[in-house]
C-alpha cells in the first residue's frame, strides 16, 4: 500500500496544480454553479471518456487523462459547493486551496480504508470499468439531486463525489504508472 499512497499523492499534486493554474486564469467563477450543474459537467467529461474508449480515437487532441483530472477537480468543486453553497462572490485563493486539500484528503482517507478492506482489487480492474463506475455514480447522484437530496438508505451526494474522485484517481494511477 506504500506504493498506492505515493501514487495517490502524485495524482493529487498533478490535479492541484491544474486546479491552481485554472484559478489564476478564471478565479473561482465556478462558485456560481449549483451542485446539479457540477454533476452535469462531470457527466460530460465521463461521457467523453467513454466515447473515446468505445471509438478508439479522439478528434480533439486531448486524450482521456485531462478528462479524469477534470472529473476530480469538478468533484472537489462539487464538495465545496455542497459545503458552502453557490455564490457569485469570489472565494479567497488560499481558502479555496485549503478547502480543495481538505476534500482531497477526505477522499484519500476513504480510499485507504476501502483499499485495506478490498486489498487493492482496483489494480486488477480496467480503466473502462472506472469510467462505467463514475457514470453509474453520476446517475445515482442525479437521482438524489432530483429527490432534493433525500435518500432512504443510501449515502448522499458527497459520498458519490468522493467515490468518483477515487475512481478517477485509480484511472490516473493506471495511466501514469503503467504496471
Amino acid at each position: 500500500m506504500k506504493n498506492t499512497n505515493q501514487q495517490y499523492d502524485d495524482v493529487i499534486a498533478t490535479c492541484r496544480t491544474v486546479f491552481s493554474d485554472k484559478m489564476k486564469d478564471y478565479g473561482t467563477a465556478w462558485r456560481i454553479l449549483r451542485p446539479v450543474s457540477i454533476t452535469d459537467q462531470i457527466y460530460i467529461k465521463a461521457r467523453r471518456i467513454r466515447s473515446i474508449e468505445e471509438k478508439g480515437v479522439s478528434k480533439v487532441q486531448e486524450g482521456i487523462r485531462p478528462e479524469f483530472i477534470g472529473i476530480i477537480n469538478y468533484a472537489i468543486m462539487g464538495l465545496i459547493q455542497l459545503e458552502l453553497g453557490p455564490s457569485e462572490a469570489e472565494l479567497d485563493k488560499n481558502k479555496t486551496l485549503e478547502l480543495y486539500d481538505k476534500w482531497f484528503q477526505k477522499a484519500k482517507s476513504l480510499m485507504l480504508n476501502k483499499n485495506h478492506d478490498y486489498d487493492e482489487a482496483w489494480r486488477k480492474m480496467r480503466i473502462s470499468s472506472y469510467t462505467d463506475l463514475i457514470l453509474m455514480k453520476l446517475k445515482r447522484t442525479k437521482q438524489i439531486e432530483d429527490n432534493q437530496g433525500q435518500t432512504t438508505v443510501s449515502e448522499g451526494i458527497d459520498a458519490n463525489y468522493l467515490d468518483i474522485i477515487n475512481y478517477a484517481v485509480f484511472a490516473l494511477i493506471k495511466i501514469d504508472f503503467k504496471e
